[in-house]
């Protein structure tokens, strides 16, 4: 008899993870592209500060389509990370830790990013 092949366990290609550890992860994510995004932030007062031609230069890339969908994805990654660091202090002082509550707040941390993140962008225009 031949041993049977099988994948080890929990492999994430069966394994479906709970929306909880999914938020974990995007918010460890959305720290890091956060980063990133603050040196663009960056450049672009660097930019200001050295003259006319540098801030037009950068203004032209902001305002291209690339531009726009990386300022898009920022400011999404930005207010997903602020709503879910709150509901990371809810948890920190022992509130929303049973399993309803805390997947009830995970639909609350989408939401409040998704219109946060919409009413930005329908103002700024």
């Amino acid at each position: 008899m031949q041993p049977v092949q099988r994948p080890l366990s929990p492999h994430l290609q069966i394994y479906k993870l709970p929306l909880t550890a999914l938020m974990s992860i995007t918010h460890r994510i959305t720290g890091v592209s956060l980063a990133i995004g603050t040196l663009l932030i960056a450049a672009f007062f660097i930019a200001s500060a050295s003259g006319e031609a540098h801030y037009n230069f950068v203004m032209s890339l902001a305002t291209s389509a690339i531009g726009q969908i990386i300022l898009f994805l920022w400011s999404a990654a930005l207010y997903f990370h602020m709503c879910n660091g709150i509901r990371h202090m809810f948890f920190d002082t022992g509130k929303l830790l049973d399993k309803k509550k805390a997947m009830r707040s995970n639909y609350y941390v989408i939401a409040g990013a998704i219109i946060l993140t919409a009413v930005t962008w329908i103002l700024a225009r």
